[in-house]
């Protein structure tokens, strides 16, 4: 007598998948560089929230944003009672969607040890690509450039995260939470407004990163907080810190430098802190070195810049729902088996109406809360 031999590619229990999909997002967030800035307080560059919260419109994700206080309180015996001042918070609407991919193996599968090495290295290689996919977007979220580009500038060939639900509340850098290291003639010349068409933009230097960090704090960007002492975190691309590192004033500032904590999570991996600034460089960070010659910088669009981003406490908000889901499936007779991971979230780079920045009319700005865009020559 015949037996048909079926495989036990899908016998998995519900539990068992649980604890795969656990270790694929652990995998994944362990692999993720965003992961080491992100936490559920306000003290962090990029804030998890991990709940809905229930409106009106039912269940949205909400970040909440606080803004100081502006009166001067009472002094003396004056009454106390009816002249507190009210706090004013600011709520920015983050849009969840789902992010998915999936590997497939032709052919069939001889062995069930063959089936938990396919299972490894599906586990392996998703777990990387969602990292690397959720690093992508959050550089283009906090940088303003819309997600149908990858993070070299370079148009990106599938139209899918372009196509998700939070794509479509890019923001590009406002008005004073955008500038660029201004060059002219050979020398530093400070930073000026955000302007890629400008021809006189320079290379990153010592200089400009002390002047980035008094123009974070003259213009109210909201500091992190470690050992009683405010930092701002500066994420720039490899070929800028290698411009630093030729640097002279740059050298002798990390010579005299002062030690600083290990202890908080976004010093760790961090190249250096000069003047309170913590920098981490990255291959991701926004440039045009794989732009269109016509769709560079400058005014012939033929000079390649990076965006750098200056970030303080609660530079971007992220949704963070669950945990991935694993599913498996067998194709062609059961010989074929398909394993696919999902995986909800939602970011958004955060705005607030701020009573430092006003119009001709002494109405409130609104301006990115707590990022500050950096463009420079690479």
């Amino acid at each position: 007598i015949l037996t048909m031999a079926l495989t036990n590619f899908a016998a998995l229990t519900a539990e068992q998948k649980i604890v795969w999909s656990r270790d694929v997002w652990q995998d994944a967030r362990d692999k993720m560089f965003i992961d080491k800035f992100t936490g559920t307080d306000e003290n962090s560059v990029i804030q998890r929230i991990t709940e809905l919260t229930k409106t009106e419109r039912g269940e949205i994700v909400l970040m909440h944003l606080l803004a100081d206080l502006t009166g001067d309180g009472i002094v003396g015996d004056n009454e106390r009672e009816g002249n507190e001042e009210e706090m004013k918070s600011y709520t920015d609407q983050i849009t969840i969607d789902l992010i998915s991919h999936g590997v497939r193996q032709k052919g069939k599968l001889a062995e069930q040890k063959t089936v938990i090495k396919f299972r490894e290295y599906a586990r392996d290689r998703l777990s990387y690509w969602l990292a690397n996919r959720m690093d992508q977007l959050a550089f283009l979220t906090m940088s303003g450039i819309g997600y149908d580009f990858n993070t070299d500038g370079s148009p990106r060939t599938e139209a899918a995260f372009s196509q998700l639900a939070f794509a479509a509340d890019i923001s590009a850098p406002t008005t004073n939470r955008h500038v660029r290291v201004k060059e002219a003639t050979g020398a530093y010349d400070g930073l000026d407004a955000g302007n890629t068409a400008a021809d006189d933009m320079g290379p990153l230097t010592y200089e400009a990163i002390v002047d980035l960090g008094t123009e974070a704090k003259v213009r109210y960007i909201k500091p992190l907080m470690a050992g009683g002492k405010e930092y701002y975190v500066l994420f720039i691309r490899p070929e800028a810190l290698a411009q630093l590192k030729k640097d002279a004033d740059f050298q002798r500032a990390v010579i005299t430098g002062l030690p600083r904590s290990e202890q908080n999570p976004f010093f760790t991996g961090g190249t250096v802190t000069v003047d309170g600034m913590v920098l981490h460089e990255h291959r991701l960070v926004y440039n045009t070195k794989g732009a269109a010659a016509a769709a560079k910088w400058g005014s012939a669009g033929n000079t390649d810049g990076s965006r750098a981003l200056l970030c303080g406490a609660q530079a971007m908000g992220m949704a963070d729902l669950s945990n991935p889901e694993w599913s498996e499936k067998l194709f062609n007779y059961d010989s074929s088996p398909g394993i696919n991971v999902d995986k909800m979230f939602g970011m958004l780079k955060p705005q607030y109406e701020t009573i430092y920045h006003v119009d001709a009319n002494g109405a409130p700005l609104r301006e990115d809360f707590g990022v500050m865009a950096v463009d420079h020559t690479i």
